[in-house]
């Protein structure tokens, strides 16, 4: 199997697993219990946060959580006030805001994924409690300007939420944001453990009732072994991170190559292949291909290529039948929408593997054309 899908999981890390491990197989205190034993569970927790808090800003409280959705609903439902957000964000913000009850302002993206500022700070009034703006687009890879929206947040009086799941461990997170989720399942850590972060001085709400054992008052028991993961994944993604950006960076350059869209993507994104790629050329995470061919059947695809993991967009919403509202919110059609896919890798691709699995997607799509 040759696995491209990186936006929906990562593989997990060796280093978080051996940091796993012991408290999956000896070590089971509680770590909120007084005694010795819940006392080292608490302290490896300790570790784990430190850990993941290194790659934040200074000057904030990390809580840890079941994952980024309960760290975004939390954001979003112990915060007050009319909120604004981007059509393309992930389904856990924007059913969250839709669920809140509260006034809620949904910007438009341009054809290259980006919002514009103007239009955002045209919003952006008093009055505003939040403004919630994904990072590193889980879709299309689309960076948003979030250092300029916390400053038009700020400006206004309101709080900048930055959803970091894609990009945390991987781009710099603008010190400016006030709430930040992440998830450790994307960095290669355990599945089922996410983090918010909270800048000093601002409060929320209780999401969860029933103890507060966690930071900032969360509710619930926590996994030593998920944190030790999680914590563990960081470290590495520290101590990794240029590897990984100069490696990824290289992958993204032959995929274009590969594609016939080098040295970069011309503005029409458009190759000589009939691949065009969806979003913005430059301002992008280049671990993520989004890339759209006329005509082209993804399920047949899929079919086709069944050892090599790709998708056709979010994995959250791939079982929905709907079209990516993300592709919808670039001004796609739904035949456009539908007639695109997903390449993510990252730190454990190698680039047989991408090469190899380009050539097959390529002489997949030129088949179903010949075929037609």
């Amino acid at each position: 199997m040759i696995y491209l899908d990186y936006q929906a999981t990562t593989p997990l890390a060796p280093e978080a697993l051996a940091a796993m491990l012991p408290w999956l197989e000896s070590q089971h205190a509680n770590p909120h219990s007084p005694h010795t034993a819940g006392r080292a569970a608490r302290a490896a927790v300790e570790v784990a946060r430190a850990q993941v808090a290194a790659l934040l800003p200074p000057g904030g409280t990390l809580a840890f959580t079941s994952g980024a959705t309960e760290a975004l609903n939390w954001a979003i439902k112990g915060t007050s006030g009319s909120i604004v957000t981007l059509a393309t964000e992930h389904a856990a913000v924007l059913d969250t805001v839709a669920a809140t009850g509260r006034p809620v302002t949904v910007l438009p993206v341009g054809p290259d994924g980006l919002v514009d500022l103007e239009t955002a700070r045209a919003a952006i009034v008093p009055g505003t409690g939040l403004v919630a703006a994904m990072l590193v687009n889980n879709e299309i890879g689309v960076l948003q300007p979030i250092a300029e929206l916390a400053e038009i947040a700020h400006e206004a009086g309101a709080l900048l939420l930055c959803d970091a799941v894609q990009g945390y461990g991987r781009v710099p997170i603008p010190p400016a944001c006030d709430l930040v989720a992440i998830s450790a399942h994307k960095i290669h850590g355990p599945k089922g453990i996410g983090a918010l972060w909270v800048h000093d001085g601002v409060t929320l709400a209780p999401l969860l009732h029933g103890g507060g054992q966690e930071a900032l008052g969360r509710s619930g028991t926590l996994s030593p072994a998920l944190c030790a993961g999680f914590g563990a994944a960081a470290r590495a993604a520290a101590m990794r991170r240029a590897e990984d950006a100069a490696h990824v960076a290289r992958l993204f350059g032959l995929a274009a190559e590969r594609l016939q869209l080098s040295p970069l993507p011309p503005a029409s994104g458009r190759g000589n292949l009939g691949w065009t790629l969806n979003g913005a050329a430059t301002h992008r995470y280049p671990g993520n291909l989004n890339l759209r061919r006329e005509g082209l059947d993804v399920a047949r695809l899929m079919s086709d290529l069944r050892d090599i993991a790709f998708s056709a967009g979010s994995a959250c919403a791939s079982g929905s039948g709907r079209p990516s509202h993300v592709l919808r919110a670039l001004g796609l059609s739904d035949a456009q929408a539908r007639s695109s896919i997903r390449i993510g890798f990252g730190r454990m691709t190698t680039e047989e593997e991408l090469m190899t699995a380009l050539d097959r997607l390529c002489a997949a799509a030129d088949a179903q054309r010949v075929a037609a």
